[in-house]
């Protein structure tokens, strides 16, 4: 028996086989944004030796949960994506990142968002948002060097990397940031007090704060 198994007929054992070793879940993270080649990965998992990286995406194939593709159109480098069988962690991945956001207030020294990380973030939220009716709106979102996007409306919300050209509002992420979306901040406060800037109408925050709440339960925010 390999040291990766533990020898139990039991779908958690089989699943910590395949996903519980260190950087795993957060290459998951990142290939679940969008396909990735190599570079892009080591450019969003600063840390990670790159041995380690060849040696986790090598796993991942190897247990049907991502593949190498081309890029279409000019773009032909090899890129890692997942498969379909990849694609079903994401409930679980984004149960786990609202688990873990819980404790989290301010980033420990060091500690920096990456694109992946703030989509990932703000992904999370929506199995518990609600949409305004009748209109879409566009948001960039700011968070140190990492931006996302997201658009809001008529029961739908959705979150990509990247700026969006023609957002309705731009919002920079400051120390309230975690704050605002867990509902323990009011969004015209957030802004009042400087904790959130926004560019635009802020009374658009309030629909962006619906749309990607996630509320943790008090006991475990205030610890």
């Amino acid at each position: 028996m390999s040291k990766r198994e533990y020898g139990q007929f039991c779908g958690l054992a089989r699943a910590s086989e395949m996903l519980g070793q260190r950087w795993t879940l957060l290459i998951l993270r990142d290939l679940l944004v969008g396909p990735r080649t190599y570079s892009e990965l080591v450019a969003g998992l600063p840390g990670i030796p790159s041995n380690l990286l060849a040696t986790r995406l090598r796993e991942l194939e190897e247990s049907g949960l991502i593949v190498r593709e081309a890029r279409s159109g000019m773009d032909r480098s090899i890129v890692y994506a997942v498969t379909g069988r990849g694609s079903e962690l994401q409930p679980a991945l984004d149960a786990l990142s609202r688990w873990g956001a819980a404790d989290m207030h301010e980033p420990r020294e060091g500690e920096i968002v990456t694109e992946a990380s703030l989509v990932s973030a703000l992904r999370s939220g929506i199995e518990n948002g609600t949409t305004p009716e009748g209109t879409t709106i566009r948001y960039t979102i700011r968070a140190g060097a990492a931006v996302a996007q997201a658009s809001v409306g008529d029961g739908s919300i959705a979150v990509a990397p990247g700026e969006n050209p023609d957002a309705d509002l731009v919002i920079t992420a400051g120390p309230g940031f975690r704050d605002l979306l867990a509902g323990a901040l009011d969004p015209q406060a957030a802004v009042d007090q400087g904790l959130v800037t926004v560019e635009g109408d802020p009374g658009l925050l309030v629909p962006f704060v619906n749309a990607f709440v996630v509320p943790y339960t008090a006991d475990t925010a205030s610890r």
